[in-house]
């Protein structure tokens, strides 16, 4: 026999928590995540699965609502699976995000919560991104008020966001609130154009389909790049279609396109064929102009970036003599910008098309006092590259979100930098990793800056000294 469900009332949402969901606490201690409710709701949820003390959960009613809760201002709010916290008045996430960043750090890495400062939020907290993927396809999602209805349900070709947990099922975006509002028109063109000349959209189960994926980037100069992803080379249909977005978006700084017959969508291993303008656009941060070519990996918040910049180096405490590391440097956005401030900066990035990025923009800026290398941190610093490389007065390391490895932290505490600079996009293993290096550094104060509003995505920087 099964086991029935446990239900809950009167449960008080207390916090956010990740993926999207909210968090709260029974009477008796246990910690409940639910989705479909934001901080100061109060509830009656279903629990799905229970491990130990903490079970996840559905809200089956909202009782009490939060005095937080706002009105989305996207039609696609709850369907595209994106900007999970548009209900959430913005203010109310910077509150919780800042609250996330304690914990990690009161919990994880046992410190006190005071060195954590103030979150720094985002003025723009719509139309931030400078860089949207869609993906088209033959089966578009039906929304729950489609399906309820009495009208035909018109199953023609989507182009959008994949749905959360429908695989082979698209949203069909016709505004969208992450980027500048050109991305919708150019979107809704290529759609429209699909549509009219009766291009077939990606049929995902069967791998075939022209029409595959789209990807849109801009920047605070104005550029804009588009790269359309066919699924076959029918060159009929696509140069007709280039030539059509040539002629209806002048703004489009760079056209290109690419043909992808693999399983996968990746572009990276994939010859990009640039149709028109040039093969790259330009980013501008302080005083240094960054080239990003269609593989090229750049914060997709250009705004806040020179916040979290400028943070590092304020927090480098930064000397003309300094010999800088730039740990996971990827195209050396961090290197580059902390370059004419230094001695020399030497950037460690595992990706090759990164360090070949780096490399371009230290060009492209004239910078000549930086080195990048290409391969795994654990593996690159050791003993021989400090010295052919000398010792670091600065460390600045950007890990990804699982954090550095342990034989990182072990380099790290033996090589006893002064100044040591950790930015992070996952509170909890950056917290995780300060706790390692408490043996021999102080924290002075950790910062989180708000990337992208309306996630549960959160950055923080930390300021680390060694101990004297």
């Amino acid at each position: 026999m099964a086991r029935k469900k446990k239900s809950i009332s009167g449960l008080l949402i207390t916090g956010i928590a990740d993926k999207g969901r909210s968090v709260g606490r029974t009477a008796e201690g246990e910690v409940i995540f639910v989705d479909g409710a934001v901080p100061g709701d109060v509830v009656e949820a279903l629990v799905l699965r229970k491990k130990k003390a903490v079970c996840e959960a559905v809200v089956t009613k909202i009782t009490s609502y939060s005095k937080d809760r706002v009105v989305p201002p996207c039609n696609h709010f709850g369907v595209c699976g994106g900007c999970k916290w548009q209900h959430l008045d913005y203010q109310a996430q910077l509150k919780h995000k800042h609250q996330t960043v304690i914990d990690s750090i009161t919990r994880i890495a046992k410190l006190s919560p005071d060195i954590v400062l103030p979150i720094i939020g985002c003025e723009n907290n719509l139309f931030y991104r400078n860089k949207l993927e869609y993906s088209f396809s033959s089966r578009r999602w039906i929304t729950k008020e489609e399906a309820a209805g009495d009208d035909v349900i018109n199953q023609t070709g989507a182009l959008g966001f994949h749905r959360p947990g429908a695989f082979d099922k698209i949203v069909d975006i016709h505004h969208c609130f992450l980027q500048d509002k050109l991305s919708d028109s150019i979107r809704n063109f290529v759609r429209d154009f699909g549509h009219t000349h009766e291009y077939a959209f990606y049929d995902i189960r069967n791998q075939e389909g022209l029409l595959r994926n789209m990807i849109v980037r801009n920047t605070t100069e104005n550029e804009w790049m588009l790269i359309m992803i066919f699924g076959h080379d029918d060159q009929e249909k696509i140069v007709l279609l280039m030539e059509s977005l040539k002629n209806a978006f002048p703004q489009l700084t760079s056209l290109n396109y690419v043909v992808n017959t693999k399983v996968n969508d990746t572009i990276f291993d994939q010859k990009i064929i640039t149709y028109h303008g040039k093969e790259y656009i330009v980013e501008k941060l302080g005083n240094i102009k960054y080239k990003i070519g269609p593989k090229s990996f750049f914060q997709t918040n250009s705004i806040q970036a020179a916040k979290l910049f400028n943070l590092a180096v304020d927090f480098a405490d930064l000397k003309v003599s300094d010999n800088v590391y730039d740990l996971y440097t990827g195209l050396g956005s961090i290197a580059l910008y902390v370059a004419s401030k230094v001695k020399h900066v030497t950037g460690i990035e595992e990706v090759p098309d990164a360090i070949k990025d780096a490399l371009v923009n230290m060009s492209f800026n004239g910078i000549t006092n930086a080195t990048f290398y290409t391969g795994d941190v654990k593996d690159m610093l050791n003993d021989s590259f400090v010295a052919t490389h000398g010792k670091p007065d600065v460390i600045i390391t950007d890990p990804p979100r699982v954090g550095m490895h342990p034989d990182v932290i072990a380099t790290l505490l033996s090589l006893e930098a002064p100044n040591l600079v950790y930015i992070s996009c996952n509170p909890a293993t950056q917290a995780r990793d300060l706790a390692l290096l408490h043996e021999k550094y102080e924290t002075i104060a950790v910062q989180p800056v708000d990337m992208f509003p309306h996630t549960h995505h959160i950055a923080s920087v930390a300021k680390l000294k060694l101990r004297t």
